[in-house]
């Protein structure tokens, strides 16, 4: 396979405001720290090929010592190959062959919104091999699922307010995978998606990788703007568009009744299919979110993604796919090119899951409450600068920092074995480097623990004399 060449302007509005003059640090360090934290990232994906060293040092604005300099060190470091007369090549070293930041030691990562497994996961895989035997005798196949799955999640739904049948419910390898499933049914080469900005990175991703064009509708203060919406629906004529209501990442807000009836009513009016991803739904704070999208309007055309992943634990790599049957039936077809169904035992695990989170999950939503507020306290005493809203569910904070220095911050942190989620990643062509999404997912003493350590990092970034008048517009 051939590698994809990475135009120069692409590259510098995905670096950012990388520079920071008055550091220290030589600016060929900065650049490839900067270049680094894209390749750990995933925004500078394996095997993509590097624009020359020219032709990057004219789009930089720096010298060609400097790009040799910042390229040289990343070859020595691993992450890039170079041939003579073919350009540079990413790749990782054999340490980060499969990424393993929270893995090691002295790492701390503050990318990952993510819960560890709770005693009920281990209930519930032992509950699952046990069922486990009375379906060995059968083939163990089935595109759509476990029958029994499906109408434990389509009760789910009608509990929710949105009528459901099980042959509404398709069973899938998680809501990433769900949603690459849809792109895959409904969008060619070139079509446009449009998305809420900021928005969930691999969803961002899983539209790119399906060759099609990501339209960013701005989110504004607080809620949605459905003007702005129905007026890209307009000018773009996107096949679908991608939504999260429901405890949106990164920003943790929900979207309320009155901006659903509009959103579904401008999807129905534009004939534009709207996938909404639940992936947060079940972890909210103060009351539950509203019915699905897909209960307001009829006429509207709604595919609603699921997940186990953040209600139970990530391992499950289990999701599903709520839409008409007709819609379900076509994904079968469809999904033939992919694979032949999801394991069976995690299907039982989730159902047995479903069917007792009564017990489990109002205690593990009073955890993230306490969690999110000691977050919040933590940031308030240690970076009075940073602004932020508290999140109505989810597991983040969106936090806006005093200038566009995320890029710099993150690359920094990564030195000292800290990952952080900039706020770059959730945005197109390199937008929000003045953003952070902070989880508060793990133990409070940890987070307090990595707060501690890149305290010093910002420290040092505010001090510049050039921080605000570079950053902030």
């Amino acid at each position: 396979m051939s590698s994809r060449r990475f135009g120069s302007q692409s590259l510098v509005r995905l670096l950012g405001h990388w520079q920071q003059p008055s550091s220290r640090t030589p600016l060929w360090r900065q650049l490839a720290d900067a270049l680094r934290l894209l390749i750990l990232d995933g925004r500078l994906a394996l095997d993509t090929r590097l624009p020359g060293e020219r032709e990057l040092a004219t789009a930089l604005t720096v010298s060609r010592t400097t790009i040799g300099s910042a390229l040289a060190h990343l070859r020595d470091a691993g992450y890039l190959e170079s041939r003579h007369g073919s350009g540079s090549r990413v790749i990782l070293p054999d340490s980060h062959a499969v990424p393993t930041r929270a893995a090691a030691s002295v790492a701390l990562d503050l990318s990952t919104a993510a819960l560890s497994a709770g005693p009920e996961i281990h209930q519930a895989y032992t509950h699952a091999l046990t069922a486990m035997t009375q379906h060995l005798s059968q083939t163990g196949y089935d595109q759509l699922g476990l029958p029994a799955l499906r109408e434990a999640l389509a009760e789910r739904y009608c509990s929710r307010g949105l009528p459901t049948r099980a042959d509404e419910i398709m069973v899938v390898n998680g809501a990433v995978s769900g949603f690459a499933l849809v792109l895959r049914m409904l969008t060619g080469p070139g079509d446009r998606v449009v998305v809420d900005h900021p928005t969930y990175p691999l969803a961002i991703a899983a539209i790119q990788g399906a060759s099609c064009r990501p339209v960013g509708v701005a989110l504004p203060e607080s809620g949605w703007d459905t003007d702005g919406f129905a007026a890209i629906l307009a000018q773009t004529a996107p096949r679908l568009a991608y939504l999260m209501p429901d405890f949106h990442n990164p920003t943790g807000r929900c979207m309320d009744v009155a901006t659903r009836k509009k959103m579904t009513a401008i999807a129905a009016q534009t004939r534009t299919a709207l996938v909404v991803d639940e992936t947060m739904v079940d972890l909210w704070f103060d009351a539950p979110p509203p019915p699905p999208l897909a209960a307001f309007n009829p006429q509207a055309n709604v595919i609603t993604l699921g997940s186990a992943g953040k209600s139970f634990w990530g391992g499950l790599r289990l999701g599903w796919i709520r839409a008409s049957s007709r819609t379900i039936a076509t994904l079968a077809q469809t999904r033939d090119t992919l694979d032949l169904g999801s394991p069976l035992l995690e299907q039982l695990a989730t159902l047995w899951l479903i069917e007792n989170s009564a017990s489990f999950l109002p205690a593990r939503r009073q955890m993230l409450t306490e969690r999110r507020n000691r977050c919040s306290a933590l940031m308030r005493e240690h970076f009075p600068d940073w602004r932020f809203h508290e999140p109505e569910g989810g597991l983040s904070y969106w936090v806006e920092l005093p200038g566009m220095v995320a890029t710099q911050f993150g690359a920094r942190a990564e030195t000292l074995g800290i990952h952080l989620g900039t706020g770059t990643r959730f945005g197109l062509s390199g937008a929000f480097d003045r953003y952070l999404r902070m989880p508060f997912s793990m133990d409070s003493a940890e987070l307090e623990n990595a707060l501690l350590r890149i305290k010093p990092l910002w420290t040092t970034l505010n001090k510049s004399d050039s921080f605000l008048k570079r950053g902030v517009i």
